[in-house]
């Protein structure tokens, strides 16, 4: 049902992203401006910002699946065990939305080179290098030098060899950083959804994104050691959290609904399918026996938003006469309230709309956790923050990684220490900007927050270089709570952060309340970690050049150590 729901608010998504943009209604240049057949490359661009942002969303696209395999969410749909199949609606959604796109970002690129308006162009070439970098990262080999070529009669599109793509992406933020710098032609204006127009803005994003990918391959052959000294020398990256590439949702409502994706699927959803990890809860709360334990995260209650007070019984299908919560995951003392990856219990399949954990105000524009208890529901939080994709603290957590490997001098230590302090910030800068009215604490120069970042810092100082890459990726996963795209990514190529093993004959989860034990055997892992999303059915079926479909555990990203 939820796939069906999902499949045609999509179907309305793109209908109005088709009317909005209309390319295919602009191919011939017309004389009459009465009645024109070219777009403005003003009107162009923000449906092109809007197709980019929408990878790896939530909602009808791949963000859901994402974050069940980085283990900050769980479900009972097939993405649980890692079970996505090759039709599922999400992934088909997420390969649409990227030549959509794409189609959207070579109108621009062709009219804005003809009419000289390169800058529009520069920034028309980043957003191709991102959304196509992505695709690489999600899928691997895929339509590149002949996607979107329908005009040029090429029907079926051959499948790119992704180390390829990714090395054209390389020369194509050159290209765009040279196009911007020409200051040739218009400048986009307020239409640019990201900067407004700023392009030093969009070169300090060209270079930290090209630093990014360089980051992801700097164990292969396609790193470029003189490029990388030449990108570091430069030294023109993201300079704080207004540098951040994301997109702000609004509280609109119509005619399309502008709130975050995220918040639409979990708070306005009619069924509920998207739980709260009790992994990554875990992790927070210091409870993990490898990883920071005993080290308690201060931004629990701004990632959830608990319906249950402090020692409530679960009301959906707890017994008050027994004290049963009926739970396949509940923490008494906090209200905390899931299921478990992997999960076979015979509290698994219970009806939970009163009593499961929220995603919270800093993800998605919710609530904001004061530990009473609530009713959720579509008027609870504003859905007001932004999708963040590539922000100014995780750039700090790339540079600290670098620094680790020894390809930029520094201390990593002291980097990692700076990467946490924006994350904090950036805590804070999201819920000033939801315009919520209940009354949240600035995390920034707080005590809890200082012991924590010095007790994170204490379990980096002194370590292996391999625990330290453990913290700062970690770190990192934590602090992108809602992007899972780049954490798929980082799990893949460095093996962290850590995640569940449900096959494991020890304690795989560590609460035990007493009354509440927790079963290991009512876990289990039926499939394999997926390396790689599968290619969406309908395309191989339809196109004669796709290759056979691919086998997600063993099909390697070129990247993946």
């Amino acid at each position: 049902m939820k796939n069906k729901f999902q499949s045609s608010k999509f179907f309305v998504a793109l209908t109005l992203t088709l009317v909005l943009v209309g390319c295919s209604d602009y191919l011939d240049v017309d004389t009459d401006t009465d009645a024109p057949t070219v777009a403005p490359l003003a009107q162009l661009l923000p449906g092109a910002q809007l197709g980019v942002f929408n990878s790896g969303d939530y909602n009808f696209w791949a963000g859901g699946i994402l974050s069940v395999y980085t283990h900050q969410a769980t479900t009972r749909e097939d993405t649980d065990q890692y079970g996505t199949r090759p039709d599922n609606i999400t992934i088909n959604n997420e390969w649409n939305n990227t030549y959509l796109t794409l189609t959207d970002i070579e109108s621009l690129i062709s009219q804005g080179t003809e009419s000289g308006d390169l800058m529009y162009v520069g920034v028309s070439q980043l957003l191709k290098a991102y959304l196509m970098a992505g695709a690489v990262d999600l899928w691997g080999d895929v339509p590149y030098t002949e996607a979107s070529q329908l005009e040029g009669g090429i029907v079926s599109a051959s499948f790119d060899d992704q180390e390829m793509i990714y090395q054209s992406v390389l020369d194509l933020i050159d290209t765009a950083k040279s196009n911007i710098n020409s200051e040739e032609g218009i400048e986009p204006g307020s239409e640019d959804l990201i900067y407004g127009g700023n392009m030093n803005q969009w070169i300090r994003f060209a270079n930290t994104f090209k630093l990014k990918l360089y980051n992801q391959i700097r164990t292969t052959s396609l790193f470029n050691q003189t490029d990388f000294n030449a990108l570091v020398a430069e030294d023109n990256f993201m300079e704080s959290l207004a540098d951040d590439f994301e997109l702000e949702h609004t509280a609109n409502q119509a005619p399309t609904d502008e709130r975050n994706n995220y918040w639409q699927s979990a708070y306005e959803s009619t069924q509920f399918a998207d739980y709260q990890s009790p992994w990554f809860y875990e992790i927070l709360q210091g409870w993990n026996p490898e990883i920071f334990t005993d080290i308690q995260d201060p931004r629990i209650p701004y990632y959830f938003v608990n319906q249950l007070a402090d020692g409530e019984l679960p009301p959906d299908n707890g017994n008050a006469e027994t004290g049963d919560p009926n739970a396949d995951y509940w923490d008494e003392n906090t209200g905390f309230f899931s299921i478990r990856f992997g999960s076979i219990g015979p509290d698994r399949d219970f009806a939970v709309e009163n009593s499961a954990t929220y995603p919270g105000i800093f993800p998605t524009g919710g609530l904001y956790d004061e530990n009473t208890g609530y009713s959720i529901d579509a008027t609870s939080g504003t859905g007001v923050a932004p999708h963040r994709l590539l922000t100014y603290d995780e750039f700090l957590y790339i540079e600290a990684e670098l620094i680790l490997e020894g390809l930029i001098a520094g201390s990593a230590k002291d980097k990692l220490e700076e990467a946490m302090e924006a994350s904090f910030r950036q805590v804070d800068e999201v819920v000033a900007g939801t315009g919520t009215t209940q009354e949240v604490p600035v995390l920034t120069g707080s005590e809890e927050v200082a012991n924590y970042i010095g007790a994170v810092l204490a379990s980096f100082e002194g370590a292996s270089a391999e625990r330290q890459l453990e913290v700062i990726i970690t770190q990192k996963w934590v602090s992108t709570f809602g992007d899972p795209v780049d954490q798929y990514a980082d799990l893949r190529r460095t093996g962290y952060p850590r995640i569940p093993n449900p096959n494991a004959s020890g304690n795989e989860y560590q609460l035990d309340m007493g009354d509440f034990p927790l079963n290991p055997n009512f876990t289990v892992q039926n499939n394999e970690f997926p390396k790689s999303l599968f290619w969406p059915q309908n395309e191989l079926n339809l196109n004669q050049n796709a290759p056979a479909q691919k086998t997600p555990a063993n099909y390697t990203i070129f990247w993946d150590n």
